[in-house]
């Protein structure tokens, strides 16, 4: 893993120099894999470019051409030929560049579409096989960010920035080029103006280079301020958050706003600069042009070669700006693809076996053996744990908040590996069990029991999606959530909308039940999956967890002893370790913390 990586440096703008080279490197390893597909289109493109640019260098020539030599002979000698000649080359050369320009533009269009499609691609798939760790600690906003604005400045890059920055150094060339062929002693003027005109590029570079990177940093903070608070509305209205977080935003929008008029004001400072240098070269070449038309020094010069001179000078200058505005873009872009390559460069904590081990059918024995984990080098939350879950059984797990209930869920879902020590399923490690065969014999339901936009029956057969309607029925009935869904708008087809915004919790839970149920694990892991059910859908419930779990190892997690009591034995856990483990009958009898507890719950029913 790269030292710096998207997670820890994505919201910085004070790099150091080794820093700022290594992400330079990444960034540029990102952007040759993603054009290496696509060298074939590059270089229909180049080559089209570069004629549509020599064809739109001959204009100013031509013109000299036609004052100096065809004019004349019409004059003097009414001869019409060389004036039809440069005309119709003139109108052939610039009808070809214009062909030649809008193949370009669709050529360069295609060759933008496919590489976006390939990094949006790349991203999604990328931030999906990345652990559970990466997604606790980055947060939604920041990945949006990632596949919204940031992918929006690379596109406009290579939409726009890109072109204008090849075609206008390109036709920058050619045009030198040309002046010298056509009068060196004009192209030498501009050779020594070229002085200033880099200092000033360089000034403006170096400047924008910090003020974009600092505009990607507010931007980003800017998405996460708004989409954290927009996800957590309920929260914000809960504790009457409005007016803060007004205020917290509007700070962040003030800093937005800020760095974007010191690129404003740097632009403008650029740009007038950018007009001073090229009037200052036109006056120099048509004041040291005129003394040589008049003959006074430097040799003759005709009025159409001082003519053409004078235009391409003009036309050396005028893409400049084309170029200062791919500096605005690639600045921009460049932020971007830093923190695009810092995502794509992460790598899954929990990687995939380099050579799994097949597991057709799981029996569901889950054994932790001398195992130690933490969430950090000083956050130990697991010391030396070892626990021997029989195939089949269903054990509860209680105890205070913290105690590593979920971090042991966590572990049997392989959403983490253990420090040290060993977590098998059927005496297999799970570090070395086929990721497909693990998500079939392993299943969590959480707390939140997130629905997808979609149907509830899209939803009950997420896990499954081979699934017949009847067997989607089935798991709905057999976890007692086919009365209400059958009330729902429409049924089994309702679309529960964005975080499943038509149904409450309580019903959220069941669907979650559902879902787990109908993919059939042979390890069920509830993680507080009773905690949002009121007391008649937990009664529901109940039952029909008695039935289900009867036939597979099962894992819960409940604050709830009423769920408990389902339980064949049950852990209890303090500071990662197990001070009390048999059956709920025989802790209940006994006078240690669990009795305790179900004392007090057994208190706050009467």
């Amino acid at each position: 893993m790269s030292t710096v990586t998207g997670t820890e440096g994505e919201d910085r703008s004070d790099y150091t120099q080794a820093e700022s080279r290594q992400i330079r490197r990444r960034s540029l390893r990102l952007l040759g894999s993603l054009l290496s597909p696509v060298r074939a289109n590059l270089i229909l493109a180049a080559s089209v470019l570069v004629v549509s640019t020599a064809l739109r260098v001959l204009g100013p020539a031509l013109i000299a051409y036609g004052i100096d030599t065809a004019l004349p002979a019409v004059t003097e000698r009414m001869d019409w030929m060389p004036t039809i000649g440069v005309v119709a080359v003139f109108i052939l050369s610039a009808i070809g560049g214009a062909v030649l320009i809008g193949w370009y533009v669709v050529v360069t269009a295609r060759l933008t579409q496919t590489i976006m499609l390939d990094l949006r691609m790349r991203i999604f798939r990328h931030t999906q096989l990345l652990s559970l760790e990466f997604h606790e600690s980055y947060t939604s906003g920041r990945i949006i960010s990632r596949q919204t604005s940031d992918l929006d400045s690379i596109r406009e890059l290579l939409d726009g920035g890109l072109n204008e920055l090849v075609s206008g150094l390109l036709y920058g060339g050619f045009t030198l080029i040309a002046l010298l062929l056509l009068d060196w002693q004009s192209g030498i003027i501009l050779v020594v103006m070229g002085v200033p005109l880099w200092l000033l590029m360089r000034w403006f570079y170096r400047r924008s280079q910090l003020v974009y990177r600092e505009s990607r940093v507010v931007s980003a903070q800017v998405i996460v301020k708004f989409v954290e608070t927009m996800t957590g509305i309920r929260a914000v209205k809960a504790f009457r958050r409005e007016k803060r977080d007004d205020e917290d935003f509007g700070e962040l929008a003030s800093q937005y706003r800020d760095v974007n008029m010191r690129s404003i004001r740097l632009f403008g400072t650029f740009e007038p600069g950018l007009m001073a240098v090229a009037a200052t070269t036109v006056a120099l070449v048509l004041l040291w042009g005129g003394v040589r038309v008049a003959g006074i020094a430097g040799g003759g010069i005709e009025v159409g070669v001082l003519l053409a001179a004078v235009l391409y000078v003009r036309n050396f200058f005028s893409p400049l700006q084309e170029v200062a505005f791919f500096l605005n873009s690639y600045q921009s872009a460049t932020a971007a693809l830093e923190k695009v390559s810092g995502v794509l460069e992460e790598q899954p904590t929990v990687p995939d076996p380099t050579k799994p081990i097949d597991l057709w059918k799981a029996r569901g024995h889950v054994r932790f053996d001398g195992v130690e984990f933490g969430y950090g080098e000083d956050r130990t939350i697991l010391p030396d744990f070892t626990l021997d879950i029989a195939a089949g059984q269903t054990v509860a797990l209680v105890g205070t908040t913290g105690a590593g209930k979920s971090t042991l869920a966590k572990l049997v879902s392989r959403f983490y590996d253990p420090t040290r020590g060993h977590v098998t399923l059927d005496d297999v490690d799970l570090r070395d069990l086929h990721p497909k065969d693990l998500r079939r014999a392993i299943v969590m339901v959480t707390q939140e029991a997130y629905l997808f936009s979609g149907s509830v029956a899209d939803n009950i057969a997420f896990g499954k999606p081979e699934a017949t309607f009847e067997e989607v029925q089935a798991a709905a009935r057999a976890v007692g959530a086919d009365e209400f869904i059958r009330a729902l708008p429409d049924g089994y087809d309702t679309d529960v909308n964005k975080r499943g915004g038509r149904v409450s919790a309580g019903q959220r839970q069941l669907i979650s039940f559902a879902r787990a149920f109908l993919a059939d694990p042979a390890v069920l892991i509830l993680d507080e999956a009773t905690a949002s059910l009121d007391m008649p859908s937990e009664r529901l419930i109940q039952d029909a967890l008695q039935h289900l779990l009867a036939d597979r190892t099962a894992i819960i997690i409940a604050h709830r002893l009423s769920t408990v009591a389902i339980a064949d034995r049950v852990l209890v856990m303090e500071h990662g370790r197990i001070v009390e483990d048999d059956t709920p009958e025989a802790l209940i009898a006994g006078t240690g913390r669990f009795a305790k507890l179900h004392e007090a719950w057994r208190e706050t029913l009467v």
